[in-house]
């Protein structure tokens, strides 16, 4: 039997050029507006108005990494309620540059991943959330590995996704602290999980 609440089986579908400004924000969910602050940058030299029409830009660019054409979505009542984005990570990672210093730990920890299917993104809108869409887009990035492993890096603080990814079969493989973005920024790690499939 169903619990209350959530739905037996959550519809997901590719995701579309048009879907960007949805993917934009949930991508700025899932990083807890870690995403935002780097598209800041782009206001702050002209390109963009605000960071989340960038963003908008970033995710409907094509042939891009991590752009539309990776994202998968779910979709409740007529509407999109979530979306993962996942990828192979190649061994073109170990040659990227950081960039900036925020993003060196995370990369450094991709690289510590060569090989998995990397969750970039995994992410529920609040109000649809405890329905089951967030496990679906999970169960399908993990299809979408075809039995390899499964990666994804999550913030120390977390516990509430570190408990969720356990119960799929995800354990901590690394963790490497997170650079502040300012100064009395909330302390905190980032942390690997993997998955090593079949």
């Amino acid at each position: 039997m169903t619990a209350p609440g959530v739905v037996s089986r959550v519809p997901l579908r590719n995701a579309t050029r048009s879907d960007a400004a949805d993917l934009a924000l949930l991508v700025d969910i899932a990083s807890h507006g870690f995403a935002s602050w780097l598209w800041h940058g782009a206001v702050a030299i002209g390109l963009a108005d605000t960071p989340l029409e960038h963003g908008r830009s970033k995710l409907a660019e094509d042939g891009g990494t991590g752009a539309w054409q990776d994202a998968t979505v779910a979709e409740l009542q007529g509407a999109i309620a979530g979306a993962a984005i996942g990828y192979l990570l190649t061994d073109a990672v170990r040659d990227l540059e950081a960039g900036h210093a925020v993003l060196e730990p995370i990369m450094s920890l991709q690289k510590h991943a060569v090989g998995s299917w990397f969750v970039s993104t995994l992410a529920v809108y609040r109000q649809q959330r405890g329905k089951g869409a967030g496990r679906y887009l999970l169960l399908d990035q993990m299809r979408q590995a075809d039995g390899g492993p499964v990666s994804l890096i999550t913030e120390s603080h977390n516990e509430m996704a570190q408990t969720f990814y356990r119960r799929h079969g995800f354990s901590e493989r690394a963790r490497l602290d997170a650079v502040p973005l300012f100064e009395k920024a909330r302390r905190h790690a980032w942390v690997l999980m993997v998955n090593d499939g079949r």
